[in-house]
């Protein structure tokens, strides 16, 4: 079924497909008896699913990663699909708007999407009463993906996470630290060793201050060398964060087989393309920090065999997000199926 919807869903704009689904979400799926129909579909809960991962139980390890709800509007009726957790995000300390239109493309004959969003979002303030709002909050795992606005200069971006840190406290499980879209003007240079360390020690201390710290993540590039992970596994043990994600989107172009014109669109990929590198990022850091630290993989999952293959790599959980476009709202289900058998 889902593959006719997706035809129709293809013929329009990428932005524009995204915003009637989660217009459709909001509109039916509260609908009294409609929530409880989608989980009965597209939930499946088991003992053998459920993970303790940096102190925080999850009852699947399948996660919808950042990008999809940017600002929190869509926590509960996403929950109907069978994630574990939802990452909101990315959110900055002021509503900016991304950069201007068209800004996400599909590469539909490499399974993959090419996005320069430019961490459009209505701000912190916004999230935070968007979560502030969900009734049984308790039932929903949240993480906080944040980032500075496109107007900070890097030497000023540790206030920005700061800010963003602060209001989001009391709302979210987790952070993630978004150091590595390719889409914010020398966002990626914070990825260097020592303007990390900076941020994360920054963070660790206000995060050290609370009553209950909240675990801190690092979300990295896919497009690091290895000197540069090596890097990472440093800075993460040093400033004792809680762990890594890998990988965001990458800015390779190379054996792409889509419209030429597409491919060279400005912007990072995501999807088939990323999961091979990701994976390989993975294994690497699971293997030379001798699994010091947990980590979320994303990046290139389609397929249960696809999230199986993170996991075996030393992820300890994984998110989805272009795999979920493709291949439809029941994949976080059939990776659950496939590991209870």
């Amino acid at each position: 079924m889902y593959k006719h919807i997706k035809n129709i869903l293809f013929q329009l704009q990428p932005e524009d497909a995204h915003h009637f689904v989660t217009r459709q979400l909001k509109n039916y799926a509260n609908f009294p008896g409609i929530d409880k129909l989608l989980t009965k579909k597209y939930t499946l809960n088991h003992p053998s699913l459920e993970r303790e991962v940096f102190g925080i139980k999850f009852k699947n390890p399948v996660g919808l990663a950042a990008g999809f709800d940017k600002n929190g509007e869509y926590i509960k009726e996403l929950s109907h699909f069978g994630f574990g957790f939802i990452e909101i995000g990315t959110v900055t300390p002021k509503p900016q708007p991304g950069n201007e239109a068209p800004r996400m493309f599909r590469l539909v004959e490499d399974e993959a999407i090419i996005n320069r969003m430019g961490f459009n979002n209505k701000g912190v303030d916004y999230a935070v009463k968007q979560i502030r709002r969900l009734q049984h909050r308790e039932r929903y795992i949240i993480g906080g993906n944040i980032g500075k606005n496109k107007v900070t200069p890097n030497e000023e971006a540790t206030n920005d996470y700061v800010i963003c840190f602060n209001a989001l406290f009391d709302e979210v499980d987790y952070f993630v630290v978004n150091v590595s879209s390719p889409n914010t003007p020398n966002l990626r240079a914070l990825q260097e060793k020592e303007p990390l360390m900076d941020l994360l020690y920054t963070l660790q201390r206000h995060n050290g201050i609370k009553e209950n710290p909240k675990p801190i993540l690092l979300k990295i590039a896919p497009d690091l060398t290895n000197e540069q992970l090596d890097d990472i596994i440093e800075i993460v043990t040093e400033t004792k964060i809680a762990g890594v994600i890998a990988t965001n989107t990458t800015i390779e172009r190379e054996g792409l087989k889509s419209d030429p014109n597409l491919v060279q669109e400005a912007g990072g990929v995501s999807g088939k393309p990323l999961k091979e590198r990701s994976t390989e990022v993975i294994k690497y850091l699971s293997e030379k920090s001798n699994q010091a630290f947990p980590i979320i993989g994303v990046g290139g999952i389609h397929s249960a065999e696809d999230a199986i293959e993170k996991l075996e790599a030393g992820a300890s959980l994984v998110q989805i997000y272009t795999g979920f476009i493709y291949e439809g709202p029941g994949l976080a289900k059939a990776i659950c199926e496939k590991l209870i058998k």
